[in-house]
C-alpha cells in the first residue's frame, strides 16, 4: 500500500507493488470446458469473489490435456494476481505423477491460495448384471474369489477416478482389470448396459443412475459418508478398505511468486466467499463437501501429491 497519511500518493511513487491490489479485473482460468463439476466451481465462487474484490472476475475455460493446458497458462503469467485457477486435483497434483513430460512441478510452479471442496467418488455396479454385488461385503468377496474376471471403467488413465479404483484394489488385495474410457459418456454408456461390471465416478455424476435403479452403489471414497449421500457407506468402513481415503478436490491457485500481501488479499476474500450461505448451498447440492475452515493448504496439497504417488507407482500408471 502506497497511500501515505491523508490518503496521498507522492508523485514517482507508486508503482505495480503499490499500487491496491486488485484494481482491475481478474482471469480466473478453469482447464476444462464449461459444464463440468470445475467449471461450476468457479463460476460459483468466482461470482462471490468479485463481490469480495470489488472487482469483475473473467472465467476463462482452457480445456484439454485433462486440465493440464489451463494450468500450464497461470504457471506462464505474470505473478501480479490478476491470472488465476480454479484448479482440481487431475491437472495440479496427479497428472505430472503420470506423464513424467509434463514441465510442471505443481509445488514449485504454482502459488497454493485456499482449498475450497472436494467430492466423493463413487464405486458402483451394473444393475445390468444379474450377479452384481449389493454391498461391500459382497464386492470384496466376489472379487476375491475370481480374480481378474471382473473389470472396472474410469474416465480415463490417471484420472483421480482411476485412482480411487486402484487405492480399492491396493487396499483389499484384489485384482481386476481397468478399462480406460475417453471421458465420463462413454463410460456411463457401458456400465448401464452391463458391458462393464463396475465403474468408478463423482458422485453427482452418478447420482441420477443410482436414484433410478441403474447402478447400485458399492461405496463412496472418502473416509467418511458423503453429506449429500448419507445412505451410501463409505468403502472405508469395511475393515478390508479402511485405507480408502480420494476424492476430487477444487482449490484457487496462482503462479509461483506472488507476493504475500495479494496472497493474503485473496486468502481472505476466498474465505469469506466460502462462507456465504448461498455459496455453500449451491456447492453442496452438486455434491461437494465443503473445506473446513483454516486448512493449511499447502501442506494439503504435498501431502495429497505424496498420496497419489504411492498409488501411480502402486498400480504402474504411466502416459
Amino acid at each position: 500500500m502506497a497511500a501515505l497519511a491523508g490518503g496521498l500518493v507522492l508523485p514517482g511513487v507508486a508503482s505495480a507493488q503499490t499500487v491496491e491490489y486488485p484494481n482491475r479485473p481478474i482471469n480466473l482460468v478453469v482447464g476444462y470446458p464449461p459444464g463440468g463439476s470445475t467449471d461450476l466451481t468457479a463460476r460459483v465462487v468466482g461470482a462471490e469473489l468479485a463481490k469480495q474484490l470489488g472487482v469483475q472476475v473473467v472465467i476463462e475455460n482452457i480445456g484439454g490435456a485433462g486440465g493440464v493446458l489451463g494450468a500450464q497458462k497461470v504457471v506462464q503469467a505474470s505473478p501480479d494476481g490478476y491470472t488465476l485457477l480454479l484448479g482440481a486435483n487431475n491437472e495440479t497434483a496427479i497428472a505430472p505423477l503420470v506423464n513424467r513430460k509434463l514441465r510442471l512441478n505443481p509445488l514449485r510452479d504454482l502459488s497454493g491460495i485456499g482449498l475450497i471442496a472436494s467430492q466423493p467418488m463413487v464405486l458402483v455396479a451394473s444393475a445390468g448384471n444379474k450377479d452384481a454385488p449389493r454391498s461391500t461385503a459382497e464386492f470384496i468377496q466376489k472379487v476375491k474369489r475370481n480374480p481378474g474376471r471382473y473389470s472396472y471403467g474410469s474416465s480415463g488413465v490417471g484420472t483421480a477416478l482411476h485412482l480411487a479404483g486402484e487405492m480399492t484394489k491396493e487396499s483389499a488385495g484384489l485384482f481386476m482389470v481397468h478399462i480406460p474410457y475417453r471421458g465420463v459418456a462413454p463410460l456411463t454408456t457401458d456400465l448401464l448396459s452391463g458391458q462393464l461390471d463396475f465403474g468408478v465416478f463423482v458422485l453427482s455424476s452418478a447420482l441420477p443412475h443410482i436414484r433410478s435403479g441403474k447402478m447400485i452403489p458399492i461405496g463412496t471414497t472418502q473416509a467418511r459418508r458423503a453429506g449429500l449421500t448419507p445412505e451410501i457407506p463409505a468403502l472405508a468402513e469395511h475393515p478390508a478398505l479402511k485405507a480408502v481415503d480420494i476424492s476430487s478436490w477444487f482449490g484457487l491457485f496462482g503462479p509461483a511468486g506472488l507476493p504475500a500481501p495479494v496472497v493474503q488479499r485473496l486468502q481472505k476474500a476466498l474465505g469469506d466467499a466460502l462462507q456465504v450461505s448461498d455459496v455453500r448451498k449451491r456447492l453442496e447440492e452438486s455434491g461437494a463437501t465443503m473445506a473446513p475452515a483454516g486448512v493449511n493448504f499447502s501442506s494439503f496439497h504435498a501431502t495429497e501429491i505424496e498420496k497419489y504417488r504411492r498409488i501411480v507407482e502402486f498400480a504402474k500408471i504411466e502416459e
